[in-house]
Parts: structure tokens; C-alpha cells; sequence
């Protein structure tokens, strides 16, 4: 359900500059739907220094009465051939398994759960109470496009996340530079062990953490990645489109491609959109997922929520600090 609320005159508190530039956007060296590199230019913005957290949510929430796509039972129109049973409202809880499996089956490890929500992000006997700093997750893109509005503020696009996540460094491997764990630091919340099965923690958190735990990047924002994926405004694509054949012309505040390009060939019956997540979260490990990088994407169906994906906002405008 979509909040009818909105909070005019957005504040830039708790939100960092990123001044305009250009950057080469993508990566040629992982997953195909990264490529190819590409470059981009983007005016400057303000974006929240941190990922929404379950207390600001909660505010949201209190003052907006708004209910989540997570709390709402699914319409059956939506999903031809679904069973009757599984038509309950919920979200996708990441529930690891005790031994090695196939991991093309990504039904080993996650389990729609009934009653799975924000406020009960692993579903019945969950709660955040003392989270408060942590990311809220189970928010679909409309939650977050509905908090955004509220708060006077958007969602980024993808070419402004990638911008601001690579913090001045651009082309290297991660928001911190070209090594993941420098000086066997750990930079971000990522998995270590053998996914999904064996999670050693070393990096102190076996979920989400504090939005603020690890260091922030070059541009002073923190947890552009790992902890919690985040919505991007843009649909998804299976590919960035090249280089132009020009260098006049080089896309400036691109909004990536359009929304019938978004549904999922694998799924032809379901017309669910999809929409870009980045950043990667505390599941991606060596082992399976290298997307804790500025450049790595996934497509998230528009009425998903999951144990493991958030969001930040953007406000577009001159610099005003």
C-alpha cells in the first residue's frame, strides 16, 4: 500500500555531497550483466550517508500509518499457477542450511516466510528491538519509494549510486580501493566461509550490522557496500548499453532502460518488473557472490522484500553546504 503522506522541504541532514563528475561505470572482469564499461557523467547530489535504518523507518511508519507490500497478501492475478496456500502476505528470509548444496538452487537457503515483515524481518519470534541502527529490510521498491517521498527526497538512480560508492576511485575494485580486506582489514560486512552453510563471522556479524560499523568511503558515505543490498530507481537491463559512438555525447544522468526491458525471460507468465540493486550484502562471500562492488547489479522483482535488501535516498539539487 502506498503512503498518500509526503514531508515537504527535504533537509539535507544526515546526507553527504557528491559532486558531479564523470566516471567509467561497469566492470568487464565479473558478471556479464556489468558489462561493458562505460563512461557517464552525473551532476552533483546529496545521498544519505547511511542506508535507511529501522528507526528511522519506524518514524516513517508512525506518522504516515503506512503498511508494507510485505503485510499485504498477494493478488492471485499477479501470479498465474501459484498455490492457493502460499498466497499469504510475507517476505524471503535467508535460512542457511547445514551442510553443502547445489548453489544454482537459491531455494536451499531462502524460504518465503509467512509473516515475515520490517518490523519481523525473519518472520514470526524475529524482532528488531535494539537494531535500531541497522538497515531496515523485507521494504519493497514501493516502501522505499513511498519513504522517500515522505522525506522530501528520491531514490538514486543506478549511474549516481555506482558514483557516489566509488568514493573518487575510479575503476578500482572495491569503494576502498583495489584489495578487499587491505592489511587483512575487513571493509564492509561480507560473508567469510563456505556459502551458505558455513559462516565464520570474522569480519563480527552474522547479519546486518550497524549502518556506521565499518569505515566510510572517500566521499564520507558508509555502507555503500555489503550489509544490505539497495533499490535504485532504474529498471533492469541485462546489459549497460556501450560506449557512444561520440565522445559529445556521453550519457549525462542516465535512467537505464525502460521497464518492459525489465521483465524476466525465465518467468514469461509472471509480469512482475524488476529493478536494480546494488551494492551486495552481508551474504555475498568469494565462495558464490563477488558483488560487494561498486559495479555489481542484480534485478529484484518491484514486489519483493527480503531478510537482506534496503535502501538509501538521494536529493538532487545545487550544493549547499
Amino acid at each position: 500500500m502506498m503512503s498518500t503522506f509526503e514531508k515537504p522541504d527535504a533537509s539535507t541532514a544526515g546526507m553527504t555531497w557528491i559532486p558531479g563528475g564523470s566516471f567509467r561505470m561497469g566492470s568487464d572482469r565479473h558478471y556479464p550483466e556489468e558489462a561493458p564499461v562505460h563512461g557517464v557523467t552525473v551532476d552533483g547530489f546529496w545521498i544519505d550517508a547511511t542506508p535507511v535504518t529501522n528507526g528511522q523507518f519506524r518514524a516513517f511508519v508512525k506518522e504516515t500509518g503506512h503498511v508494507t507490500w510485505a503485510e499485504i497478501p498477494p493478488d492471485p492475478r499477479d501470479y498465474p499457477g501459484a498455490l492457493p496456500g502460499m498466497l499469504k502476505a510475507g517476505g524471503l528470509v535467508f535460512t542457511p542450511p547445514d551442510r553443502p548444496v547445489d548453489l544454482r538452487d537459491w531455494s536451499q537457503w531462502w524460504r518465503f516466510t509467512f509473516g515475515a515483515t520490517w518490523r519481523r524481518p525473519r518472520g514470526k519470534g524475529s524482532h528488531i528491538g535494539g537494531l535500531d541502527d541497522h538497515p531496515v529490510v523485507q521494504v519493497a521498491y514501493r516502501d522505499a519509494e513511498a519513504y522517500a517521498r515522505w522525506a522530501g527526497k528520491a531514490l538514486p538512480t543506478e549511474a549516481e549510486w555506482e558514483f557516489a560508492a566509488r568514493g573518487g576511485l575510479d575503476g578500482a575494485e572495491f569503494a576502498w580501493g583495489d584489495e578487499l580486506t587491505p592489511d587483512g582489514r575487513h571493509m564492509a560486512n561480507t560473508w567469510q566461509g563456505e556459502f551458505p552453510h558455513e559462516n565464520l563471522e570474522a569480519d563480527g556479524w552474522a547479519r546486518t550490522s550497524p549502518v556506521r560499523a565499518f569505515p566510510a568511503n572517500g566521499y564520507g558515505v558508509y555502507d555503500m557496500i555489503g550489509n544490505v543490498w539497495e533499490w535504485t530507481a532504474d529498471w533492469y537491463s541485462e546489459r549497460h548499453e556501450a560506449d557512444a559512438a561520440k565522445a559529445c555525447c556521453v550519457p549525462q544522468n542516465p535512467l537505464g532502460g525502460p521497464m518492459e526491458g525489465s521483465y524476466d525471460p525465465r518467468q514469461p507468465a509472471i509480469r512482475i518488473p524488476r529493478k536494480v540493486l546494488k551494492g551486495g550484502s552481508h551474504l555475498c562471500a568469494p565462495s558464490y557472490c563477488r558483488r560487494y562492488r561498486p559495479a555489481a547489479r542484480h534485478a529484484e522483482p518491484v514486489d519483493t522484500s527480503t531478510s537482506h535488501v534496503g535502501f538509501r535516498c538521494v536529493t538532487r539539487g545545487a550544493n549547499r553546504q
